[in-house]
């Protein structure tokens, strides 16, 4: 303990104008000694806080090697571009070394020396007429500058690319897990992704995702090196990704292409039986309506079992070539690719064939591709199970909260609610809970006892009450019932709220194209510029918001998260409705139905909680700094009058309640009267992509 606290002073000297942060340094505390007794922690740490050094600093000088498992790529990159390299520099002095990182991203994310330089183990996915149709060829172009750029880089790291590159032009250069020819690979000394993971696996903090983190514990496919201890970061995210890592699906391309790279493998009756079932299937997936599928109808059902049957065999087939040991290495690896990927064929028919009672089979659609899945409809038992186990874990986010409480992220994570206790003065549990805790814990089985945890919610620094205000539209239409007049009155409000803000506008709409509508509106309605998302580059657009004080951005739900403009440049957000799922999503009916099913309250359990998370994410968006100052503006008037209204703002931060719109637009004129220059917006992305290069 002692020795987290002195790096963490030595972390904050090292950067001009840090602040001695209580709810940092509570954060810090907590984690290094969870750490040390091997107990799990949910930490709910609000913006401000600065997080990330509340669990770096501890897993750095815990002399553990740690795992740390964001949301995204671009939060995987800020850990180790930003935070990372300064302070292992700062924390040298109290360790007596530089602890080491580093950063570990699926094999897609790397390029492949076969692919690129068209070795025997190469993949090829397009032919060479479509790939160079003349010197114009975007594609063609593309690949030619990876090849070229690949041949200079130090990583092979996609992220690294100093120019704008499309999916279908890294396929070209890139190969999936499945795809690798692993240890057979004539480049595999030279292999970027190998490189990555033997740094990995000698780093005292290795930076991953949550779908790398995902797949290494359920999939038992090891991409992620063995640690002591894992930090998930943005954990209110997690689920989704595990719920992706358990899922199984069929997708007609997929399928052709694993049964068109067999098909010179194997015997011509075990191609002919893959082919019929491929063409099955495709004439099932071509009827079949996006949504839940309550039962596959026989024909279906009967139309999975040949597929999975001519998948096993063929791999089979495989299988007795391979043990023969009369091939060589190129052409092995070739049939342990082919084999790897009818198996996943075999497996994804399997489940979907033959889904259990807790899980949900449904469609969805993409353009004109039809995807069948199957997902599970509560993934908290695998987790509690595979992940919180022997391996400390560390559960963070600035949102874990439901109404004050931890009790429903520890549900969705899979903790035993009654194994848990607040760390010193937190959320108490109930002497009957205490009671039923200490039974349930003296009569757990040795081998299997309920992994014991604590939580703690550091708060923020910010003062919320004086430095914003929240506003309820509680006079508008109710949008669930009255729509279009609401929709109507929305954009008028919009208008008058956005004008008297001066600009300085973030709107956050519950669809693309609500935040279509309200664009054209208020455009037509004011001088401001409005920027809307799909217009440009997420990373241009927000570099465009946060160089000028009259703009205004427009976006949808990948805005509610990650978009950060401190200083006065957002000084007004705006939330058109409760982010409420959609009411068309599969995975969602089925788990309605299920909860309804079983006596429990659907909407409490499934809509309300992730509806919460979010809307507490967008109105995050505001105060990003001490010195901000700000309105959020809500739209929705349920968020007052509904029953369960109470809910969703116990899981705000307490803002000013602000009661009119008169107020509200006399503040909006104030706060823009008296708006401080704006904060330097850094060079726009293209503009960094040009250093890069040069």
């Amino acid at each position: 303990m002692k020795r987290a606290r002195e790096a963490l002073d030595a972390a904050l000297a090292a950067v001009p104008g840090s602040q001695d942060r209580p709810g940092q340094r509570a954060m810090v505390e907590a984690v290094a000694t969870a750490l040390g007794s091997g107990e799990h922690l949910l930490v709910q740490a609000g913006t401000g806080t600065g997080k990330s050094l509340g669990y770096l600093v501890p897993a750095l000088t815990s002399g553990k090697r740690v795992v740390v498992a964001t949301a995204t790529k671009a939060l995987q990159a800020q850990l180790v571009d930003k935070d990372l390299p300064r302070l292992v520099k700062a924390l040298a002095p109290v360790l007596g070394r530089e602890p080491s990182y580093a950063l570990a991203k699926g094999r897609g994310n790397y390029v492949c020396l076969q692919q690129v330089h068209g070795g025997p183990g190469a993949r090829e996915d397009e032919p060479s007429d479509s790939l160079f149709d003349g010197p114009a060829s975007s594609l063609g172009t593309q690949v030619v500058r990876l090849r070229e750029w690949a041949e200079q880089s130090e990583t092979g790291d996609r992220d690294e690319v100093p120019f704008p590159v499309t999916d279908r032009a890294w396929r070209q250069v890139s190969v999936s897990a499945r795809e690798c020819l692993g240890s057979k690979c004539p480049d595999r000394v030279d292999c970027f992704s190998e490189k990555a993971r033997e740094a990995a696996r000698e780093a005292d903090v290795v930076v991953a995702n949550h779908t790398l983190l995902a797949l290494d514990v359920f999939t038992g496919v090891q991409v992620l090196p063995e640690r002591d201890a894992v930090v998930i970061d943005e954990a209110h995210e997690f689920t989704d990704s595990v719920t992706d890592a358990l899922s199984h699906e069929l997708a007609i391309g997929d399928v052709r292409r694993a049964v068109g790279a067999v098909a010179d493998l194997v015997s011509e009756a075990a191609r002919m039986r893959l082919e019929s079932a491929r063409d099955g299937l495709e004439g099932v997936l071509q009827v079949l309506e996006p949504g839940w599928v309550r039962a596959l109808d026989r024909h279906s059902l009967d139309t999975l079992g040949q597929l999975d049957a001519a998948a096993t065999a063929a791999c089979t087939e495989l299988t007795r070539e391979l043990s023969a040991g009369d091939l060589d290495d190129v052409e092995s690896a070739r049939r342990e690719r082919a084999k790897g990927s009818l198996t996943a064929v075999a497996e994804a028919a399997r489940e979907i064939g033959t889904p259990s009672v807790s899980s949900a089979v449904y469609a969805t659609a993409d353009g004109s591709t039809t995807r069948l899945r199957v997902s599970p409809l509560r993934v908290g038992g695998a987790l509690g199970s595979r992940l919180f186990g022997e391996t400390t874990v560390v559960a963070t986010s600035a949102t874990l909260t439901l109404g004050g409480s931890f009790r429903h992220a520890a549900s969705q994570l899979g903790l035993l609610w009654l194994a848990g206790s607040p760390v010193g003065e937190g959320e108490a549990h109930d002497l009957r809970e205490k009671a039923a805790a200490a039974e349930v814990l003296e009569e757990s089985s040795e081998e299997d006892p309920p992994p014991r945890w604590k939580h703690l919610d550091v708060g923020s620094p910010f003062d919320y009450a004086r430095q914003s205000q929240l506003w309820v539209a509680r006079s508008l239409p109710d949008p669930g019932r009255m729509a279009v007049s609401w929709a109507k009155a929305v954009d008028e409000l919009l208008a008058e709220l956005v004008e008297a803000a001066g600009g300085r506008t973030l709107g956050l709409f519950s669809s693309t194209a609500a935040a279509a509508r309200a664009a054209a509106a208020v455009r037509e309605a004011t001088d401001l510029p409005i920027l809307l998302q799909g217009e440009d580059s997420p990373g241009a657009l927000q570099h465009a918001f946060a160089s000028d004080a009259r703009t205004c951005l427009f976006g949808t739900r990948s805005f509610w998260q990650g978009v950060d403009t401190p200083g006065s440049a957002c000084q007004l957000v705006v939330i058109d409705r409760i982010p409420f799922g959609h009411v068309d999503d599969p995975l969602s009916k089925a788990r309605l139905a299920a909860a309804a099913d079983a006596g429990r309250n659907g909407f409490l359990e499934v809509t309300l909680p992730p509806a919460a998370v979010l809307l507490a994410q967008g109105t995050g968006r505001l105060i990003r700094s001490t010195g901000d100052r700000g309105v959020v503006a809500v739209l929705d008037p349920r968020l007052e009058t509904a029953g369960y209204s109470r809910v969703l703002l116990d899981s705000l931060p307490p803002f000013y309640r602000a009661r009119s719109k008169e107020a509200v637009l006399a503040s909006l004129r104030a706060i823009d009267a008296s708006a401080p220059p704006l904060l330097p917006a850094g060079p726009r992305p293209s503009e960094r992509r040009k250093a890069l290069a040069g």
